[in-house]
């Protein structure tokens, strides 16, 4: 039995350099159906409507850490449908994931950016910044410092959209994707993805080290939303 009462810091396997690109694309493609039978398009879809108040009002909808593109491109067609005016940015610090983004999506109203989100100098600060399944990657501390850059670089607010270390979902994810999988990144990571993700308890100690007011929210299957809106 895997001891989770803390966090561990052992690396995904997609966090290393030099995987395929071959690799990647089917890593992206599985993550996409797994956010999608297990409802982690549908938080990030509640994060944007959290956070969005006049439809008429035009937005810049950042993600951070955007893999595949599959959440943006969630977010863009839930803007259509709702006639909600919108242009999307897209960052990763993998090249192959931009690219991946590139090959898979041409909407003119998306700019994909291949950087680290702390280096980026925005000459205009998007609405909103969100990420999904990014935050685990980080430490408390870089975490109380995105907090606080997400904070200082979004108009109207930001949320994230992340995983609960629970026992459960380890177990259970470790089983679906060692039946399901043909990614050996989804089935080595996965699990771990879990294993490095936070109690809300400790979430909390790191909005208050940020000194971020976030509310935070259990989600089903396994997640916390985190949202803030700015004042004003």
């Amino acid at each position: 039995m895997i001891d989770l009462t803390k966090r561990t810091d052992q690396k995904e396997l997609l966090d290393g350099d030099n995987i395929p690109f071959e690799d990647i694309k089917m890593n992206m493609r599985e993550l996409n159906t797994i956010n999608t039978l297990l409802g982690g398009h549908s938080i990030t879809i509640k994060g944007i409507q959290y956070i969005i108040e006049n439809k008429r009002e035009l937005y810049t909808i950042c993600e951070m850490g955007c893999g595949g593109g599959d959440n943006l491109m969630i977010v863009a067609d839930w803007c259509k449908k709702n006639n909600i005016s919108a242009r999307f940015i897209g960052i990763d610090i993998k090249p192959e994931c931009i690219a991946f983004c590139k090959e898979r999506f041409s909407h003119s109203d998306v700019e994909w950016i291949c950087s680290d989100y702390r280096k980026i100098n925005f000459e205009n600060k998007p609405s909103i910044l969100f990420s999904s399944l990014f935050c685990h990657h980080f430490s408390n501390e870089q975490l109380a410092e995105m907090l606080q850059w997400m904070k200082v670089n979004s108009t109207t607010g930001f949320f994230i959209n992340d995983l609960e270390r629970n026992m459960l979902a380890y177990y259970s994810i470790k089983f679906l994707t060692g039946i399901f999988s043909k990614s050996y990144l989804v089935k080595n990571d996965a699990p771990l993805s879990v294993a490095r993700g936070f109690l809300k308890c400790e979430w909390i100690k790191i909005f208050q080290q940020a000194n971020v007011n976030c509310v935070i929210e259990w989600k089903w299957a396994f997640r916390h939303l985190i949202t803030f809106k700015n004042a004003g």
